[in-house]
């Protein structure tokens, strides 16, 4: 199981956290891993970054996650973890 929480604090929110929990949603549903992936937010989690959202995956947190970089993410930090979790 992978939790994912994204930061849904004032500084994240302005730079699109709504848009990455949206893509988050759908990734998770295109991908058919609802009941591998716990999704929720979480107000600021401290690690404010200039650019993107902050989001953590597990203990892990990952900084500047945007609409464009959101894929490799995704991919990187949630398929290759569940990948690893299923051998």
């Amino acid at each position: 199981m992978i939790f994912v929480q994204v930061c849904v604090g004032s500084s994240c929110h302005l730079k699109g956290s709504a848009d990455i929990v949206e893509l988050f949603e759908k990734a998770v549903k295109d991908h058919n891993i609802e009941d591998e992936v716990v999704l929720s937010g979480s107000f600021c989690i401290g690690k404010c970054n200039r650019v993107g959202v902050t989001v953590q995956v597990n203990d892990d947190i990952h900084v500047g996650i945007t609409k464009e970089n959101f894929r490799e993410f995704f991919a990187e930090h949630i398929l290759k973890v569940i990948e690893e979790e299923r051998k």
